[in-house]
């Protein structure tokens, strides 16, 4: 019989009122439902449609919001932006469902969370239009998160070798790596109202996306690459910063999760969303009515 170690407090940082170092939260004070946003402004956006509001925490980018709507507690946080982030928010929150803060031991039962993304994203797909919204089927990490975790056997190798292969990718970024969205999520959200595409998650706006303003790219043609880039019939639809942390993380730590992007912008046609909040608002309402149902 193994004898659990407790956490060390440099490992499992608390607060002193005992909530969660980063997140400002308190074990209970989280549904098991979460909608993750990037904008601390959004989250409001969202909570505006619920009928009560039970918990309101914020310390720095981290704000979180728990409440009722329509008979079903959920949280709502934002991450900020960049799958370092998602590091934090994703440990933290498990943390507060699977770890006995008092004791710093590990609990016993699993307690398994639901997360659902509402982002902004842009299509690298000339077909994909803008203000469409598109559920991240699969999602390429061009960052390095995941790479720092042991037992990531889940990740699609023949997908991420062959990726390489055709963009002749560089030794000196970090290996891409892929991983899918929970099925049954998937499965749920599609409906007339979504289309389903693979995600790429940069590390950040600028160059990784191949946005040139005054400084050169390492490779011009990155994005025109990943556009012609097709596996088992399958393209690169899309661009953001988060979803390869979010499904990587969360399948590790054994939750689902799905990531929703309004598509604001069209890199392959240089358009961007006239009514950009009027599209994410729009979504908001659309995956709450899925939420109903989960």
């Amino acid at each position: 019989m193994n004898i659990q170690e407790k956490i060390a407090s440099s490992e499992l940082i608390l607060n002193d009122d005992g909530s969660i170092y980063h997140l400002c939260l308190k074990p209970g004070e989280i549904a098991d439902t979460i909608i993750t946003v990037g904008d601390p402004e959004r989250v409001e956006d969202v909570t505006r449609h619920f009928d009560t509001i039970e918990v309101k925490a914020q310390k720095r980018e981290f704000k979180t919001i728990t409440g009722v709507y329509k008979g079903k507690r959920l949280t709502v946080i934002s991450t900020g932006i960049g799958t370092d982030n998602i590091d934090i928010v994703f440990n933290e929150l498990d943390a507060l469902v699977n770890i006995d803060f008092k004791n710093r031991l590990v609990k016993d039962k699993h307690t398994p969370l639901t997360f659902i993304r509402i982002g902004t994203s842009g299509s690298i797909q000339s077909e994909i239009p803008i203000n469409s919204f598109l559920i991240s089927e699969i999602a390429v990490g061009f960052d390095n998160l995941l790479h720092f975790y042991d037992n990531t056997n889940f990740l699609d190798l023949p997908f991420s070798e062959a990726l390489k292969k055709h963009t002749n990718w560089s030794t000196q970024k970090s290996d891409p790596y892929v991983v899918k969205a929970d099925e049954s999520l998937v499965s749920h959200f599609n409906t007339k109202d979504f289309v389903k595409g693979i995600t790429a998650t940069n590390v950040g706006f600028y160059g990784p996306q191949g946005r040139k303003l005054r400084l050169a790219l390492q490779d011009d043609s990155l994005n025109n690459k990943l556009q012609s880039f097709i596996f088992q019939n399958q393209k690169i639809t899309n661009l953001e910063m988060e979803t390869s942390g979010i499904y990587g993380i969360a399948k590790l730590l054994g939750h689902r999760a799905i990531s929703l992007n309004a598509i604001l912008a069209n890199r392959a046609n240089g358009t961007f969303s006239d009514s950009p909040k009027k599209s994410v608002n729009l979504l908001i309402e659309k995956t709450l009515e899925k939420i109903q149902t989960l």
